[in-house]
């Protein structure tokens, strides 16, 4: 097997002194997409920003194609590959559609800007309508498109996507979760997706990760996960 991506080594981040991470152990290999779920508050959103520098992490060490990223600072390490859509989406609300796009790009070749432009409102049509129109005015899915639509016009090889159905209407949840398998199939974006509709999550994803309480406790592919005893009981109840 090639080697991975994305290695993450015995990793540990705190929050003051709040330990948040205990030794996670996790691969990424390049086309995968990859599930990470577990319950509120289990470390899924902070193993996110720490792999973007923020919480820097105490220990262990996180690899990206063969070069050790564990120190560098934010900006570098968007600048070597890496898009994170963070939870809760964070657009700029005051800025129009375009001017948040136009952010995403600033990590890229201009020159690749007017194409990663029209990939962008080809995957979102709804953004190319309200290009103009301020952020902040949309509605929550719309919103979700956006941030996934900055992340992507960094051309990133790897995507960080952070709850991306939170708060939308399953009419929604399902063109989002669409889109992400697009993106994965037909731009070979390689994708980490955290998020708490294990069922979406796993059914999409090539492999899984189950968290609890900073440590990493159950993987497999998301078929085995699926079927999973533990994973149906704890994540699953009432799922279609």
């Amino acid at each position: 097997m090639t080697a991975p991506l994305l290695s993450i080594a015995g990793l540990h981040s705190f929050y003051g002194r709040v330990e948040a991470l205990k030794g996670v152990d996790l691969e990424i290999h390049a086309g995968e997409i990859v599930a990470l779920i577990g319950a509120n508050g289990a470390g899924k959103s902070t193993l996110l920003m720490s792999i973007c520098g923020r919480p820097r992490a105490q220990a262990g060490n996180i690899t990206l194609d063969g070069t050790d990223i564990t120190r560098l600072e934010t900006f570098h390490i968007v600048r070597c590959g890496i898009a994170h859509a963070p939870e809760g989406r964070r657009i700029f609300a005051r800025m129009s559609v375009l001017e948040n796009l136009r952010i995403g790009a600033t990590v890229s070749d201009p020159a690749y800007y007017a194409e990663d432009l029209d990939r962008v409102f080809t995957l979102f049509p709804r953004l190319a309508e309200r290009r103009t129109q301020r952020a902040g005015t949309m509605s929550g899915g719309e919103q979700q498109m956006l941030a996934i639509g900055r992340a992507l016009m960094g051309r990133p090889r790897l995507l960080l996507l952070d709850e991306p159905s939170l708060g939308l209407a399953p009419l929604i949840v399902r063109q989002i979760f669409s889109v992400i398998k697009e993106i994965n199939e037909q731009q070979k974006v390689t994708v980490f997706l955290v998020e708490q509709n294990a069922y979406h999550a796993l059914k999409l994803a090539h492999r899984g990760y189950v968290m609890q309480t900073g440590k990493i406790t159950l993987t497999g592919t998301g078929a085995e996960l699926l079927a999973n005893p533990e994973v149906r009981a704890a994540y699953l109840e009432g799922a279609v």
